[in-house]
């Protein structure tokens, strides 16, 4: 499985950045073999419009089942969940602190956007 977690750096250690759409990097992590890669998001930190939209492709285009972030809004939202990958928000601490935390259920899945678009 992938997992995806928005950080605010490219190492397990880097913190869990708050946003989706605008996050600094993707960081996926391969439960098969125990990795984490990461992924620039560079494109997206200063876009007017389609951030989350554009963030959302790249994520599928990963492979990621599911998404580890603070927050996500509602178009990236949509994205996700027409493609199948399971977002979790509120999610805080680094990302090694989120992949554990996943894997011992204490994450509960989002049913829908917690934040407006354009935050």
């Amino acid at each position: 499985m992938k997992i995806i977690i928005t950080t605010q750096g490219d190492s397990s250690d880097s913190k869990v950045d708050p946003r989706f759409g605008r996050a600094q990097n993707f960081l996926v992590y391969d439960t098969e073999t125990d990795t984490y890669t990461p992924v620039s998001n560079t494109q997206n930190l200063q876009a007017q419009q389609g951030a989350g939209i554009q963030a959302g492709r790249t994520v599928t285009d990963a492979g990621a089942q599911a998404v580890l972030t603070g927050n996500c809004g509602p178009k990236a939202f949509r994205v996700l969940n027409e493609a199948g990958i399971k977002v979790y928000v509120g999610v805080t601490g680094t990302a090694r602190e989120a992949v554990e935390a996943f894997q011992k259920g204490e994450l509960t899945e989002a049913t829908s956007a917690n934040v407006e678009g354009h935050w």
